[in-house]
């Protein structure tokens, strides 16, 4: 499994962050919490992609899940290093290949497992997951192992197709939605053709968005100069917050 030039592609967003971070089980996690009354027993993982909860991107993100009445956990599950921010700029020639060895499921997945953990352990019963990117990946671990109840990944990486998509189907109940488009090396047109037809009698649920004219990381890190650009990152915002309200 590998990345793409894309993955560390896009634009750093504006606004300011809502949330506060809280060490939840020793793990630094942005906690976006709604302002009006919430279930107290529901909460959303917000899986960020490789840069990490700190990028003020993933922030403003889990903010406006918040603010649609889910309180959001983004933990920092990459330990405390994700990719800087600065590997966006122009000309930036930073290696992710180099990065992602110290960075794979055996450094992260026991960070998220505590998380989770302590969150249950706090009266958090049903978990809904959004993954981005390197996100993804997680989202489809954690229905693998049934922990979460309703999944939404955005232009994910580092699936295999289709065996992660027939394991889902053989292991999971969470309900799946999948925000796509069209340029996306990590998941292709191919990839969202086959997930259409081997969900296509998945009792649990199923959806695939797709958003034209859109590239990988459009849904985090997309240009909102770009007006299809900025149709498909709110497309895929709006069609997860209907997502978790239907099935979480």
């Amino acid at each position: 499994m590998s990345f793409c030039e894309h993955c560390i592609k896009g634009v750093t967003h504006e606004g300011t962050p809502k949330g506060k971070w809280e060490e939840i089980a020793g793990v630094k996690t942005y906690v976006a919490t709604p302002t009006k009354d919430y279930p107290k027993d529901k909460a959303i993982l917000f899986l960020t992609d490789v840069f990490g909860p700190q990028l003020i991107n993933a922030q403003l993100l889990a903010d406006d899940f918040a603010e649609n009445g889910f309180k959001v956990f983004a933990p920092d599950y990459l330990n405390g290093d994700p990719i800087p921010p600065d590997a966006l700029n122009p000309g930036s020639n930073f290696d992710i290949g180099k990065w992602f060895p110290s960075h794979g499921s055996a450094q992260t997945r026991p960070v998220l497992d505590k998380v989770i953990a302590a969150l249950k352990e706090k009266g958090i019963t049903a978990f809904g997951a959004t993954g981005y990117c390197f996100g993804g990946r997680y989202v489809f671990d954690l229905a693998f192992d049934n922990i979460i109840k309703a999944s939404v990944v955005s232009h994910p990486s580092l699936l295999k197709v289709p065996e992660d998509l027939e394991k889902y189907i053989a292991s999971s109940k969470a309900p799946l939605l999948i925000n796509s488009c069209t340029t996306d090396s990590q998941f292709p047109l191919e990839s969202s053709a086959k997930a259409d037809e081997l969900f296509a009698k998945y009792e649990h649920g199923y959806k695939r968005e797709y958003f034209e004219g859109c590239t990988h990381g459009f849904a985090v890190r997309g240009d909102m100069s770009d007006p299809k650009v900025k149709a498909g990152k709110e497309g895929a915002f709006k069609s997860a917050v209907e997502w978790f309200i239907a099935k979480l």
